[in-house]
């Protein structure tokens, strides 16, 4: 099938813009976070916010062969404008099952049948990775719901000072860190952040 005549051509303009909007809300709801200090989320949205941006210049690049035209796509998205933080992971829960179960694979399905192989790959493989950002903000949006985002049953959790990297052994976080003086909102469990053992 000719590209520029395919299915293909539009869902890639939509994923595209799907992930270039996904990219801004979740640099949105990493404000909010901020302004909450609850720095740990913060990070975790704005992680997450870097690796929409590259999703979304993956489908740029294959829209190469279509360079300086216009692609009309008709797509809804979602107006997520919550100051609740539990709100703002539960809507990005929402998006990413979406893309994760139903746009992405009708997506690669599609790419598939119209002989373009390769696009229906990345199709997959981004479908995959938008259900590991799905199983992110469940994952914390059941802390906030189970009020244990610095509460944990074990008393042997070990929670690292995202300031300044202060280890401490507790069924929960100081309110401040003794070393930095950093408030609570910048630790998390070890087991969730980046570069530990």
């Amino acid at each position: 099938m000719n590209f520029k005549e395919s299915q293909t051509r539009t869902n890639l303009m939509r994923a595209f813009a799907g992930e270039c909007q996904s990219r801004q809300r979740y640099y949105m709801a990493a404000l909010t976070a901020q302004q909450q200090k609850l720095v740990g989320i913060e990070r975790m949205f704005r992680f997450t916010a870097e690796q929409e941006e590259r999703h979304a210049m993956v489908f740029f690049k294959l829209l190469g062969e279509c360079a300086g035209e216009n692609i009309d796509i008709c797509a809804g998205f979602p107006a997520d404008v919550y100051t609740d933080v539990k709100q703002l992971l539960d809507a990005a829960a929402k998006g990413e099952r979406e893309e994760a179960e139903i746009i992405y694979p009708d997506f690669a399905k599609i790419a598939a049948s119209e002989g373009f192989q390769d696009i229906a790959d990345k199709f997959r493989m981004i479908g995959e990775i938008e259900k590991s950002h799905l199983e992110r903000f469940d994952y914390y949006s059941g802390l906030m719901a189970q009020d244990a985002l610095f509460r944990s049953d074990s008393t042997q959790e070990v929670w690292i000072c995202l300031n300044c990297g202060h280890i401490h052994i507790g069924s929960e976080p100081p309110r401040n860190c003794p070393v930095c003086n950093a408030a609570q909102g910048y630790f998390i469990r070890e087991k969730e952040a980046a570069f530990t053992k």
